[in-house]
């Protein structure tokens, strides 16, 4: 544009943010006929069609991904000197969008509700599916923040350390290995339940059996870690699994927890958001709520801490 026109750069955001023009337009009090016009001006200059359909709703063309990632930290910068922003969470009115398993949100989900139904009764929470998508959600919108195994993302993506998952094995407590030592050989031995959120039938524990030339029967695979909980329960199948997520079934007594005799690599849990996000306040509010939540329940997720 020979004049740059930053109000277009704006509702450009907002279409971005919302994947909706009657949304955008909602969110930015324009009626949708002014964001239609405004979008075609954009087109008209960028010489791309920036977004097109997909089923009832759209998705940005790669030339609008990419320059909503030049943008974004930027109109976010202006619009906080221009009109600063404060959170006052009682008050506030906002749904976050976070991605984690079934099982992070056993972890979180009540507690964060607790939180929020005692402190910010005006906040929504929604859960968005999260397959090791991580950078697709965030990159599209489609999540404020991830709560989970994150890897790294490259230099658009922020992580925050949130802790360190151990695993063990897990059995029914009318198991037969109860009262034995839990080895190699009563691993590979067992029928086995694996969750798989991909559906691959193998994971890390195969990977390092393989390194010794062993394998182990995968009797049943589920994707889903309350259901691998019901089936271990009244079942002869055992699993491996991250200690916290079955911490209050061990602690019951419903389920039985014994060290593993291979090293299984730790899960480094996170938080990750866009870098747009940085300067958000809202959202730095539900990461440092996360963060408590976490810190409070640290002592479980120490390895060893279920003997």
């Amino acid at each position: 544009m020979s004049k740059p026109d930053l109000n277009l750069m704006v509702i450009f955001d907002a279409i971005m943010q919302e994947q909706s023009v009657s949304s955008a337009a909602r969110l930015l009090s324009m009626t949708q006929p002014s964001v239609s016009n405004a979008l075609s001006r954009m087109r008209h200059v960028y010489k791309d069609p920036l977004f097109i359909k997909d089923g009832r709703g759209i998705k940005p063309t790669p030339f609008a991904s990419s320059l909503w990632l030049q943008i974004s930290s930027s109109l976010n910068i202006i619009s906080d000197v221009v009109n600063p922003k404060t959170f006052v969470p009682y008050y506030a009115k906002r749904t976050f969008r976070i991605a984690l398993t079934e099982g992070m949100s056993s972890l979180l989900w009540l507690e964060l509700r607790k939180v929020i139904e005692q402190t910010a009764p005006h906040i929504n929470i929604h859960a968005v599916p999260y397959t090791m998508n991580g950078e697709s959600l965030l990159m599209d919108a489609q999540a404020d923040l991830i709560a989970d195994y994150v890897p790294d993302l490259g230099r658009y993506i922020q992580r925050q350390h949130l802790c360190t998952n151990y695993f063990v094995a897990i059995m029914s407590p009318e198991h037969p290995l109860v009262d034995k030592e839990f080895d190699i050989k009563a691993l590979i031995g067992s029928d086995n339940l694996l969750v798989s959120l991909s559906g691959d039938a193998s994971g890390t524990v195969d990977v390092k059996l393989a390194e010794q030339n062993l394998t182990r029967r995968i009797a049943m695979t589920t994707n889903s870690f309350s259901g691998a909980m019901s089936l271990i329960k009244q079942t002869s199948l055992i699993s491996i699994l991250p200690y916290p997520i079955a911490f209050e079934h061990i602690k019951s007594g419903e389920l039985i927890a014994k060290s593993m005799p291979i090293d299984i690599p730790p899960a480094e849990i996170s938080m990750a958001w866009h870098n747009r996000s940085n300067r958000d306040v809202g959202l730095l509010w539900l990461r440092e709520t996360i963060s408590k939540i976490v810190k409070n329940k640290q002592e479980l997720f120490k390895n060893g801490a279920w003997l």
